[in-house]
């Protein structure tokens, strides 16, 4: 498996693989945006500078766009919706979604600056990088 995949969808640190990213596991907790300074394994600083998490705002926005355009293409080819209906399918997509893109955009911009570490990993679990 993918090492930017398998942290993303397990929420553990780009380096190690160990220490979790976020507070609580469940995405759609009232803490889901709630996340480690630091990891519990390697003690990586999950925020590297001050407003580095901005940049995963793109990444979110991305997401959401991609979101929409799967909607979108559904409605043309099954579901053949209104506009208003079309409309009510979009918001219902985007909020259902918001809180898994949030942290799938946050996991997804530190694995663009930060890279598995194989050394760190104590559970040896047959990432190949």
């Amino acid at each position: 498996m993918n090492p930017i995949v398998y942290s993303m969808f397990k929420n553990k640190c780009p380096r190690c693989h160990q220490g979790d990213v976020f507070v609580n596991h469940k995405p759609f907790s009232r803490q889901f945006d709630q996340m480690h300074t630091h990891c519990s394994n390697c003690e990586l600083k999950y925020e590297k500078e001050p407003g580095f998490f901005y940049g995963a705002m793109y990444v979110s926005y991305a997401m959401m766009v991609a979101v929409f355009v799967t909607l979108w293409v559904l409605n043309i080819w099954i579901f053949h919706l209104d506009s208003v209906p079309f409309i009510f399918l979009v918001l219902g997509g985007i909020v259902g979604l918001m809180t898994m893109v949030f942290r799938g955009a946050r996991l997804l911009w530190m694995n663009f600056f930060i890279r598995y570490n194989k050394e760190l990993d104590n559970n040896d679990i047959n990432i190949k990088v």
